[in-house]
């Protein structure tokens, strides 16, 4: 199974850098999910809950904005935290 690299990160630490099948995020339009073989997208993130899932296992964030880069297999998140 193909797998996406995510890291996110906010102004005071990495919070995950990884392997994972996909990542769901708040974006300020609404919600969506990045899979593995997505087209290129950048987008803006609202307040809402980021969950990404890894081995089969969801981990969820809360955050209240940010913004979200994905190229090439590599999913990149700068958030802020409520």
């Amino acid at each position: 199974m193909k797998k996406l690299h995510l890291n996110i990160v906010s102004p005071e630490k990495e919070l995950f850098n990884g392997e994972v099948e996909s990542v769901t995020l708040p974006g300020t339009m609404g919600s969506f999910s990045i899979l593995p073989q997505h087209a290129p997208i950048v987008s803006s993130l609202g307040t809402g809950t980021l969950v990404y899932a890894t081995d089969g296992e969801e981990h969820e964030l809360d955050i209240q904005s940010g913004f979200v880069e994905m190229s090439n297999g590599r999913v990149a998140v700068c958030i802020e935290q409520q």
